[in-house]
């Protein structure tokens, strides 16, 4: 069973569809008399090809992005010759170079999507690609989604309900690494509580709404990890505040971070997250999760008032008073805690989930 992989990037470039490819490319590499290839662009310049877990990695050359979409001439040559070579191609979207790619190319080998979001803020775009889009849904075999809540939330895939498949996105068992007080270590003032948000710090990401419900919250300090465009308009933002920038952290400091804070939250504001992996470690090392009422899959991931709490997007004052609560109660972290790490142990085994998509590729 030959099986490519399709998607914009891959790592070390951050993001959580490149670690949900990263994740399938490793696993799916492993079974029986399977051979998997990922075919995806650079950001920007030449392309190489490159093996990661005995996984062949093709990176296309690019011109650079246009509406956050790389622009690749060699892509359609790759995709190309690699849709012969292949038996199922699963495309992760959106990524309007591979749905032209699929639909020019007429392939015959089965098609099935993995539909992480919608198009959300390239709107000027959407009028010319939603023709293509559609026909490219028509040519699917199949639709993974991860959650219920992508179906509804979509503005497309309702048409398409038939089709859909429901696989959450895995958890995978990290190697053990040394965790260490990554965290404690840091605070201005020693016992404050610990709130950790991991991200792109980026629009729909909601940390300028996070930011000021925290200057309403007392005995708290917050740690940011991340980069992004709007890095240098948050500092301003949080001056005078108990905040930490950490900047992106290597894998091990990461994790050491998910084990060492108190609360895990996720403030985002828009439909862009449709998911929220970055719950599923924290919930994996026994952290209450906060996040928001989005009306795609951030809620089904942590539960309000079982793991967690949840709160409507761009409510700073409903943000401040779930962290105030969690900050000022340990018996309830500890309650929330324990619930998020036995629902990743019960929802999202990495081995279960695997063989689900395997099914659905092969099948």
């Amino acid at each position: 069973m030959n099986i490519l992989e399709v998607n914009k990037f891959y790592p070390p470039h951050i993001g959580g569809i490149e670690t949900v490819v990263a994740q399938r490319a490793k696993y799916l590499s492993r079974f029986p008399k399977t051979e998997v290839k990922v075919l995806v662009c650079q950001e920007k310049g030449k392309g190489c090809i490159e093996m990661h877990n005995g996984v062949e990695i093709i990176r296309c050359s690019s011109f650079g992005t246009f509406f956050s979409c790389p622009l690749s001439v060699s892509f359609f040559v790759k995709f190309l010759e690699l849709s012969k070579w292949a038996d199922v191609i699963e495309f992760h979207m959106p990524f309007p170079l591979e749905d032209i790619a699929c639909l020019l190319s007429r392939c015959s080998c089965r098609v099935v999507l993995s539909w992480h979001s919608d198009v959300i803020r390239q709107k000027k775009i959407l009028p010319f690609y939603q023709p293509i889009l559609k026909k490219f849904l028509r040519r699917a075999d199949c639709i993974i989604t991860a959650t219920q809540g992508h179906i509804n939330s979509s503005a497309f895939l309702p048409e398409f309900r038939e089709k859909c498949k429901i696989i959450p996105y895995p958890v995978e068992i990290q190697e053990k690494f040394s965790v260490q007080p990554i965290l404690t270590e840091k605070l201005f003032s020693a016992g404050k509580v610990k709130l950790l948000f991991v991200g792109r710090l980026v629009y729909y990401k909601g940390v300028e709404v996070l930011l000021e419900a925290f200057r309403q919250v007392n005995g708290c300090e917050l740690f940011l990890c991340g980069t992004g465009v709007l890095e240098e308009s948050l500092k301003k933002q949080a001056n005078g505040l108990p905040v930490h920038f950490l900047g992106s952290l290597p894998e091990q400091d990461l994790q050491s971070a998910f084990a060492d804070c108190d609360i895990f939250v996720l403030p985002s504001v828009e439909n862009a997250e449709a998911f929220g992996i970055v719950q599923q470690e924290a919930m994996r090392y026994g952290k209450p999760v906060i996040n928001t009422n989005l009306p795609t899959g951030v809620p089904f991931v942590s539960l309000h008032k079982k793991t967690g709490l949840t709160v409507p997007p761009h409510d700073a004052k409903a943000l401040a008073n779930a962290i105030q609560q969690l900050t000022d109660s340990p018996e309830l972290r500890k309650i929330y805690g324990e619930n998020a790490k036995q629902r990743v142990l019960q929802y999202y085994p990495c081995e279960k989930i695997m063989q689900e998509v395997y099914e659905v590729l092969t099948s």
